[in-house]
C-alpha cells in the first residue's frame, strides 16, 4: 500500500517538472504514463410522463388522471388522428400564398412543413395545433368547435 503512494506522488512530481507537456523529459527509466480513466458511463434519459389537460385549465401527469378522463383523453386523441393532415406547398397563384405562418406559434410555413387542416379549412403545423386540441377543441382562427364538425362528418359516412 505504501509503495502506491509513492509511486503516485513521483508521477506527480514528474508531471511538474514537465514544463513541455509532451512527454519529451521522460527518461529511458521512467515508467509511461498511466492511462486515462474511462470516462462515465452515458447517463440513462428517462423518458417524461405526459401531461395532459382534462381541462383547458388543469393540466395533470397521465399516472394522475382517472379512469374517466383516460377515455376522454383517449377519445380525443383518436378524434385528432382522424383531422386529414398534408405538407405546407405554397403554391404559384397569389391567392394562394394568403396563408403564410401558424397563428398558434406565430412562425411563417415553409415548404415541406407537415400541416393539419380543421373542418373550418384552417390549417396549423401538425404539433401546434394537436397540442391545442388536447386543451380546447375548437380552432384558434374562428372558434369553431372542431368535435361537432367531425362527429358529423362521421354520420354521414
Amino acid at each position: 500500500m505504501g509503495a502506491c503512494l509513492s509511486s503516485q506522488a513521483a508521477d506527480d512530481l514528474s508531471l511538474l517538472n514537465d514544463s513541455t507537456g509532451d512527454g519529451a523529459s521522460l527518461g529511458p527509466g521512467d515508467p509511461p504514463p498511466p492511462p486515462l480513466p474511462a470516462p462515465p458511463p452515458p447517463y440513462q434519459d428517462h423518458t417524461p410522463i405526459p401531461v395532459y389537460h382534462p381541462t383547458p385549465s388543469q393540466a395533470r401527469l397521465a399516472t394522475q388522471l382517472t379512469e374517466e378522463e383516460q377515455i376522454r383523453i383517449a377519445q380525443r386523441i383518436g378524434l385528432i388522428q382522424h383531422l386529414p393532415k398534408g405538407i405546407f406547398d405554397p403554391g404559384s397563384e397569389p391567392s394562394e400564398k394568403k396563408i403564410k405562418e401558424c397563428v398558434i406559434c406565430m412562425l411563417d410555413f415553409v415548404y415541406g412543413d407537415p400541416i393539419r387542416f380543421l373542418p373550418c379549412l384552417h390549417i396549423y403545423h401538425v404539433n401546434c395545433i394537436d397540442d391545442w386540441l388536447m386543451r380546447s377543441f375548437t380552432c384558434p382562427s374562428c372558434m369553431e368547435p372542431v368535435d361537432a364538425a367531425l362527429l358529423s362528418s362521421y354520420e354521414t359516412n
